[in-house]
């Protein structure tokens, strides 16, 4: 079975989930892949943020492998999950390895959330901040 059509029943599940830096806070929608399930059942977690041009970055207690959809350029408000550092990125504009506009992350990302507030608001996290990851009921 697809684990990404589900439609839009949400009794039972979590589809919502929080990122409180202190100062700011984001909600977003998790999307239907393997990577929103595991992140989900990771969840509550705390971590130190890490930022890399117009990206805030943290480590989270998952491991899984990049799925066949993975990129790493990102629309601003895409939450990503960063294989490679085991890590939830969100791009909100240019990283150092940027062209141009584009937010590019520095690999390939699963996609597995889309953000409900304004990325932009993520400028004003400092590296070192605090960062929970929580499920929205």
């Amino acid at each position: 079975m697809d684990s990404r059509i589900r439609g839009n029943d949400r009794r039972g599940d979590m589809t919502r989930i929080r990122f409180d830096f202190g100062a700011v806070t984001l909600d977003a929608e998790l999307g239907t892949t393997p990577t929103a399930q595991a992140v989900a059942a990771a969840l509550p977690v705390s971590a130190s943020v890490r930022t890399w041009g117009e990206e805030v970055y943290f480590e989270i207690p998952v491991e899984i492998a990049r799925e066949k959809d993975a990129r790493a350029i990102v629309t601003p408000g895409e939450i990503a999950y960063w294989p490679d550092g085991n890590c939830i990125a969100i791009g909100f504009g240019r990283t150092p390895i940027s062209q141009g506009n584009e937010t590019r992350l520095a690999s390939p990302c699963n996609v597995f959330a889309k953000a409900l507030g304004d990325v932009r608001t993520l400028a004003k996290v400092k590296a070192g901040t605090r960062v929970t990851v929580s499920a929205v009921s």
